[in-house]
């Protein structure tokens, strides 16, 4: 039976107080705290507001008794039906008029999809104290350089010893965990109903790259405590078997370099900072010097030099005035777009844009990454342009140079195995993959009806029931979690019927339709013009652009004989009558931009 947290001592741990957060200075100091028995009787309440149905806007509200705690701020990368879209960020309408609220936000790692969208919200929110490691709050503050309009960022620096008093009802705890990026924490957040694990993304390496592996004795004395919920990440709980450790990698490509004799590419995420502290120590090896391309990269090295989660000579990293002087056999070139991306430092190499490098026979390129799904195409399409260039192409399919960042099956249960929760959720993928966690879930013999598959939005609630017994459901009740997209400096002024115009015209051009109109009689003058862009070849189509501008014409001139001169009416006239004609003669469907002019 699960019951609420109750003070196993009198004596009282020493707490420190900055911004209105208290810092408690003892390790054991949660288990001390008192809370505040006039509100048990409150609901805890979860509530996921993006990351249960996609990979990525993860935001994740943890609210009882009017205060709320928030973990990440994610953004999501646009899906191949969001033409022109920059990014995707969390819907924030639930905490409108509810700033007060909130006692502060907690980022579980330095990855985009986790904190993306912090610029876009955090004064929408009112600015609230942010808690996480050095690595991610550099990473942070770089990001928000770039906006003007954000407010400067309260931000504490985090580690595995850190214990906050969030507002009355919110003890926290860091747990450290391994992941693709260093300074990655699992949230231990005790209220008065019980504990919650928050996992973030996490793996387990037995042998991580500059950072310590997961602490596995503290884990399972976590679990002994009794935890009451459970949100693990789900991003590979489709894979059988154990994720692969980071340093594997390294001994994989260790082995690829011995053999090689041109110059080295790699394309891997700028994220990938435990993957990037290999391919140095490889470069350092074998008398390499490293190149840096991309933006993000750059970025990303700079700032874990700075914080010392990448230790390297930076002698080793060479400029675009030396790369050519440099031996083919003396330099790799590490860079971004191994997902194809067009703006992204592969995709300039092979178009030949880039303005220092170009593919030549004899060069290797090591994809560094695995396929995001929705990439397939793009990525074949650009190993084809490398080897029809002179290259030879490797990636992790032909040999292990990558491991992902997320446990598989049997690390995930693992992970249950040692928590033991009452309740589960999984968190952090599309529904397929919450649906096969939660499979997972009954393996371990964790109850059926205690495993919650959620939608954005929807409201998972805690409550102690007449016999004093925690008691969770899955509730019906929604709040708004609905895609705000980036497009440009715009945030949330694209809607779905835009993006509905611009699959349109993506998948059936469009067509302008220009017609004059006599302002005293109503009568057309002249022919119409019209501009096809993306639907036919105006110049092997006389015939259909002649058909359609007599079909305009037409309309026109019955519009005259029947009302008065109304600018609306045509314009709808013309779209309708003239879609419906075109789809008759070519089984398409343009966009009818008509156009009415009175002279």
């Amino acid at each position: 039976m699960i019951t609420k947290y109750r003070p196993r001592t009198r004596r009282q741990p020493s707490v420190s107080k900055l911004n209105n957060v208290e810092f408690i200075n003892k390790p054991s100091a949660i288990s001390q705290l008192k809370t505040d028995n006039s509100a048990i009787s409150e609901k805890l309440r979860i509530i996921v507001l993006g990351g249960l149905e996609e990979v990525g806007r993860n935001m994740t509200l943890f609210e009882y008794n009017k205060e709320i705690v928030i973990i990440d701020m994610g953004l999501q990368f646009p899906e191949e039906d969001m033409p022109g879209i920059d990014y995707v960020i969390p819907d924030v309408t639930y905490l409108e008029g509810k700033t007060d609220w909130i006692k502060g936000v907690i980022i579980s790692h330095g990855h985009y999809d986790h904190i993306g969208a912090i610029p876009h919200l955090i004064d929408k929110i009112g600015a609230p104290p942010m808690f996480m490691g050095k690595l991610t709050a550099g990473i942070v503050k770089k990001r928000a350089e770039g906006f003007y309009k954000c407010s400067p960022l309260a931000i504490t620096e985090i580690n595995e010893t850190t214990r906050l008093q969030l507002g009355k009802y919110f003890h926290i705890e860091f747990l450290r965990v391994n992941h693709s990026i260093p300074d990655c924490f699992a949230t231990i957040i005790h209220t008065p109903l019980g504990s919650i694990i928050h996992t973030g993304d996490f793996k387990i390496d037995y042998s991580p790259v500059n950072d310590s592996p997961a602490d596995l004795n503290r884990i399972a004395q976590i679990g002994g405590k009794g935890a009451l919920l459970l949100m693990a990440d789900s991003t590979d709980s489709t894979h059988p078997g154990y994720q692969i450790s980071e340093s594997s990698i390294g001994d994989e490509m260790g082995r690829l370099f011995e053999k090689m004799t041109g110059r080295i590419i790699i394309g891997t995420f700028a994220s990938q900072l435990s993957r990037v502290q290999k391919i140095l120590d490889l470069a350092e090896r074998f008398d390499r010097r490293v190149f840096l391309q991309g933006r993000s990269m750059t970025d990303n090295v700079e700032i874990a030099q700075q914080t010392g989660y990448l230790k390297f000579n930076p002698k080793i990293l060479a400029n675009d005035y030396e790369l050519n002087k440099i031996q083919d056999n003396k330099i790799i070139i590490l860079g971004t777009g191994a997902q194809g991306e067009n703006n992204a430092f592969l995709m300039k190499v092979v178009t030949g844009e880039h303005r220092t490098v170009s593919l030549k026979f004899g060069d290797t390129v090591i994809f560094s990454s695995s396929v995001i799904p929705g990439n397939e195409r793009t990525i074949q399409t650009l190993k084809d342009s490398m080897v029809r260039q002179g290259a030879k192409v490797v990636h992790y399919e032909m040999m292990d140079v990558h491991a992902g960042g997320h446990a598989k099956q049997e690390d995930l249960k693992l992970m249950m195995r040692l928590l033991k929760p009452e309740y589960f959720m999984p968190i952090e993928g599309n529904h397929y993959m919450l649906q096969a966690h939660a499979e997972l879930a009954e393996q371990v013999n964790i109850n059926k009806n205690k495993i919650f598959v959620a939608d954005n939005g929807q409201v998972v609630e805690f409550v102690k029931d007449s016999q004093d017994i925690i008691v969770g459901k899955l509730t019906n009740e929604k709040v708004p979690a609905n895609y705000i997209m980036v497009d440009g400096l715009g945030v949330g002024d694209v809607s779905n019927i835009v993006l509905r115009d611009r699959r349109v015209m993506a998948e059936d051009g469009m067509i302008v339709i220009i017609t004059t109109i006599d302002s005293k009689t109503g009568d057309p003058i002249g022919n119409p013009d019209i501009i096809s862009r993306g639907f036919i070849y105006m110049k092997e189509n006389k015939e259909l652009i002649q058909k359609t501008r007599m079909k305009v014409k037409k309309i026109v001139k019955d519009h005259v004989l029947k009302t008065s001169i109304d600018d609306d009416y045509i314009k709808n006239k013309i779209r309708n009558d003239i879609g419906q004609f075109l789809f008759s003669q070519t089984k398409k469907r343009p966009m009818v931009l008509p156009v009415v002019i009175k002279v």
